[in-house]
């Protein structure tokens, strides 16, 4: 994998990319044939050495967050960007519980038996290479790596300018843990340049790519899925919502309102509209508008809303459609179930939504009804999350109906492949 590459000339960035294309099809062949053993002792010398390199990797981390904020990038950008203590820590837990999964390549299916005597199922195999393009998280890198190595895939990962220096040092710890259980090093390949052309050039190439996800802002998804000519796993934005029904413990509601709104600002499962049921809102909003008060969260309510909660600003209609990922919060109250699930239709993003309520019906009800990727009932948003869903980490939050929903983990970065056993029958 070069170091660096030509930062100036289109043609030497699309001879670059081809390169690392070629590179990447050819170890994706000897990755899906790799055997778990392989592929979680892959996963074990790259979690060590990034724990034994934590030193380099705080001081590259340190170097992009001092020329991020010197460009002046968006705090929620910088936090994202950050790589601390605990969040080093979870990336290599991230890598150890992707090595406790089981692995999902080879496993067959609905394996039944027809009348003609053959047994037909569906077997699971790797997506091939995947292209994956994201911003300022560094440790999307290693998550990332995870889940294509321990799903037999290759993948060529583009970062942002913004973490060169801290993905440039993942990359080091992950190639270090690929020729440590003699799997192809080519398996991942971190791009070296930050020259705006290397994306046009890696999502047109099918002959090499066989998925792109993009993870980041909504402009740079919006231009991925117009242009790419392969195919794209994308979420667009994350509006999502917390509705305080009127049948909602009060407690249960206060702690997840705040926890989903405050836990932390940046992330696409924040909340960025507390919906209220008008029942309960003289006795909850007080409370919540305080708690908010105090952490420095404006809010920006309807004009019910502001008759409770008179320092909330008055809330603009694209205000509802708004990913905020900062300490703001649009506040509207409802009055009902319908109303409620009437406007997470009309203003969310299909990426995650939750009721808070001990009505039993009202809960099934809205399970069933609000069309998103990740539908909850008395827990926070903060929960859509692959490591918080169990799949170790995640490659992205889907919003999209195919091929994959909701957060991305090892199965999402495989396919099927109709297998027939048979014992010599042929067709009549």
């Amino acid at each position: 994998m070069p170091e660096s590459v030509p930062e100036t000339q289109s043609g030497d960035i699309a001879a670059y990319m081809r390169d690392l294309g070629e590179q990447a099809r050819a170890a994706s062949r000897a990755l899906a044939r790799a055997d778990t053993t392989a592929k979680n002792q892959a996963l074990a010398a790259i979690a060590d050495d990034i724990d034994r390199r934590r030193d380099a990797l705080t001081e590259a981390n340190r170097g992009d967050l001092e020329a991020g904020a010197a460009k002046g990038l968006d705090p929620a950008l910088l936090d994202r960007l950050e790589l601390t203590p605990a969040r080093v820590d979870a990336m290599i837990e991230g890598l150890h519980q992707i090595a406790r999964l089981p692995d999902p390549v080879g496993a067959i299916t609905d394996l039944t038996y027809r009348p003609s005597g053959i047994q037909v199922g569906r077997m699971r195999v790797p997506l091939g290479v995947v292209g994956i393009i994201y911003e300022s998280r560094p440790n999307v890198t290693a998550d990332a790596a995870a889940l294509c190595l321990k799903s037999g895939n290759a993948t060529v990962l583009r970062g942002g300018s913004e973490a060169l220096r801290s993905n440039q040092a993942l990359a080091r710890s992950i190639r270090y843990g690929l020729e440590q259980a003699e799997l192809p090093a080519d398996g991942v390949q971190v791009v070296a340049t930050t020259d705006r052309s290397a994306v046009g050039a890696m999502i047109a190439m099918p002959e090499f790519v066989d998925v792109i996800i993009p993870r980041g802002g909504k402009g740079l998804i919006e231009r991925i899925s117009r242009e790419a000519r392969v195919p794209v796993i994308k979420h667009l934005h994350g509006v999502c919502h917390v509705y305080i029904d009127a049948a909602a413990d009060s407690e249960k509601a206060f702690d997840v309102a705040l926890n989903a709104k405050t836990q932390r600002y940046g992330t696409c499962n924040t909340m960025e509209t507390l919906l209220v049921a008008e029942d309960i809102a003289e006795t909850i909003l007080p409370r919540l508008g305080a708690a908010f008060r105090e952490r420095d969260v404006e809010l920006r309510g309807c004009p019910h809303t502001r008759k409770i909660l008179p320092h909330a600003l008055e809330a603009t209609e694209a205000d509802w459609d708004t990913e905020y990922l900062a300490p703001i919060l649009s506040v509207r109250l409802v009055a009902d179930l319908d109303a409620a699930i009437e406007h997470i239709a009309r203003h969310g993003s299909q990426h995650t939504d939750a009721i808070i309520t001990e009505n039993y019906s009202r809960a099934r009800r809205f399970l069933r009804e609000v069309d998103s990727s990740s539908v909850m009932v008395n827990a926070s948003t903060r929960f859509a999350d692959g490591f918080e869903y169990g799949l170790g980490a995640e490659i992205g939050i889907s919003t999209d109906k195919f091929h994959a929903r909701g957060p991305v983990g090892l199965e999402g970065l495989t396919s099927v492949k109709f297998v027939v056993l048979g014992d010599g029958e042929i067709r009549s």
